[in-house]
């Protein structure tokens, strides 16, 4: 079968969506596809498939399901080429998206310094990165996890600011990322049995994604400055709360409150003006649902989705469950 067949035949068959499907053939310099090239093609994939290195607050990997079921992704035939055209995720975060799509042109960016700077150090110092992280391992304790939280990031190599992140993470109560108004962070210690501190292969595999990718450390509006017609952007910026005590938007030591998320709506609409792909994602609260209700009053083609999604931030066991989210698309 065609190269066009052959990606709507790995869409129906396995769960890959049409972006990722399209990158994968993208490999093979071939024109035509039997089945069994294409059963071996995904089994190849599936080996070489990595997953976020972080875990990361609101991140995406549990929706990647519901994103293909409810065909939330831009497909190839209204306009995105995946081989052409850029994929923009300025607040990547543990990079599910990415990973899910794998698309040929991205650029990712991201306020977090010390996330920047780790997929960087991913990309490119992999082996010395993983040397820190096994001294990290042998080390674990509660005594020095605290010594290495108090460390001054200013001070570390690129390398040591990378494995402290990693480690950071791992260890810290349930894998938060939550920065004081100084910069520091500031979650302590998990009490994990076994904590995967060295996840060496995927790091591997995360490194070989990131070849071909540009990583900055930059707000949301200088990373899209640049897009195009047929672009694709993907937002998932600190989600506004759902209630007045339940803000987490401590990712950086600057917030991100309703200023800033009309803001961002008003970017969406730009970028839709131009010509662009967007799809963003957001709590599904009075407000959001407000400003972007407006946006699709006004033109047809923006559309709200409820997915379900489950709240893992919450100091009670019994305040953990499913909610749902909200993601806007233009197409």
């Amino acid at each position: 079968m065609l190269k066009s067949f052959a990606v709507n035949f790995l869409v129906s068959k396995y769960p890959v969506n049409y972006i990722l499907a399209t990158s994968i053939l993208s490999n093979y310099n071939k024109k035509t596809f039997s089945e069994e090239d294409l059963d071996e093609i995904f089994n190849r994939y599936k080996e070489e498939k990595a997953k976020p290195f972080v875990k990361w607050v609101g991140g995406k990997r549990q929706l990647l399901k519901q994103f293909k079921k409810l065909e939330l992704y831009p497909p190839e035939e209204i306009g995105f080429d995946s081989s052409k055209n850029t994929y923009f995720e300025p607040f990547v975060g543990g990079g599910a998206v990415f990973l899910d799509t794998l698309p040929e042109k991205a650029i990712l960016s991201d306020m977090n310094e010390e996330l920047v700077i780790t997929y960087n150090v991913i990309k490119t110092n992999l082996k010395k990165l993983i040397f820190k992280l096994k001294i990290h391992k042998k080390n674990n304790s509660k005594e020095y996890f605290l010594k290495i939280r108090s460390q001054q990031i200013n001070k570390l190599s690129n390398i040591s600011i990378a494995a402290r992140f990693i480690y950071l993470n791992r260890t810290c109560f349930n894998g938060m990322y939550r920065v004081n108004k100084s910069g520091g962070f500031n979650v302590p210690y998990g009490k994990y049995d076994n904590p995967l501190i060295v996840d060496e292969d995927n790091l591997k595999k995360i490194s070989k994604s990131l070849q071909k990718v540009k990583i900055l450390h930059q707000d949301y509006k200088k990373t899209i400055e640049k897009a195009k017609k047929g672009d694709f952007i993907y937002f998932d910026p600190p989600y506004a709360p759902l209630n007045p005590t339940s803000s987490f938007t401590a990712y950086t030591k600057d917030g991100f409150g309703e200023q800033q998320q009309i803001e961002l709506r008003d970017t969406f609409y730009k970028l839709h003006k131009k010509g662009c792909f967007v799809m963003l994602s957001n709590s599904n609260s009075e407000f959001i649902n407000k400003i972007y209700g407006e946006l699709e009053n006004k033109d047809k083609k923006i559309k709200i989705t409820e997915v379900d999604a489950n709240r893992m931030i919450n100091s009670k066991a019994s305040g953990r469950g499913k909610i749902k989210e909200v993601l806007v698309t233009n197409y």
